[in-house]
């Protein structure tokens, strides 16, 4: 498969948000450049459809860096005053039984919620931020919640390994770990935005893990596809010319 042009990843893009009815891609605009990086931008009447729509484009092949400008315009309809929404939140979060109870806060500040508190394990944390994306009124959400696990396991790097290996869908040679106590760091190649969700999810899964780093960088050149093992890690994307994708620590 050839490298997209910008050209073609644009018009990839558009048309698979166009395919996906969670979205209405005549509100959204997309650029890309040679480089797979892609903006977002128009208006939406969600914040859920703004990250819907993030997730959309992500899947395309050859993206390889997301910028989500889209702002959320919500209708007269959807509009709640901070107070409601933060009792919405609540009780979305209680009656969600993979959120522990009682250690989630709510804040919000004309529409945009802040989620504090600690839970024992990642998956946690993102269901949290999943119940509460959808309620009328949110336009957007910061996630601080804390992952304070309280189980120690002697070595979390091999585990990590072992389940990157176990999963069909991810060069494991390419990924390199680091461990420091339950911080995990992140780093080498990966070949598309879905083994880079792949790689954090068995991260975060590891007993012991309260933080993961992300310094993984995504490559789509047909050398790479080809396997470049732990070779190609090590000397670095940017040292093969290797279009990436940085992202930021969780």
């Amino acid at each position: 498969m050839s490298l997209p042009t910008d050209i073609t990843l644009r018009q990839k893009v558009e048309t698979e948000l166009e395919w996906d009815p969670e979205v209405d891609a005549s509100k959204i605009s997309v650029s890309a450049d040679e480089g797979g990086q892609i903006e977002l931008s128009g208006q939406v009447r969600s914040y859920s459809e703004k990250w819907s729509a993030e997730r959309i484009a992500r899947r395309v092949y050859g993206v390889q860096n997301l910028e989500n400008a889209i702002e959320v315009l919500l209708p007269d309809v959807d509009h709640m005053d901070d107070a409601h929404i933060v009792e919405s939140a609540l009780s979305a979060l209680n009656w969600n039984f993979i959120v522990p109870q009682g250690r989630i806060r709510v804040l919000a500040t004309r529409g945009f919620i802040t989620l504090e508190g600690d839970v024992d394990w990642h998956y946690q944390k993102r269901a949290a931020e999943d119940a509460t994306r959808s309620l009328r009124g949110v336009r957007g959400i910061s996630n601080q919640i804390a992952v304070t696990a309280h189980v120690r396991v002697g070595d979390v790097k091999s585990k990590i390994e072992a389940a990157l290996k176990r999963n069909a869908e991810i060069e494991a040679k390419n990924v390199i770990i680091e461990t420091d106590d339950g911080s995990v760091t992140l780093s080498g190649l990966v070949r598309s935005w879905a083994e880079h969700d792949d790689v954090l999810t068995a991260a975060w899964a590891a007993p012991g893990v309260t933080k993961v780093v992300d310094h993984l960088a995504i490559s789509i050149l047909p050398a790479f596809r080809a396997g470049f093992g732990n070779e190609a890690a090590e000397s670095g994307p940017e040292a093969r010319g290797t279009a990436v994708s940085r992202r930021r620590p969780d």
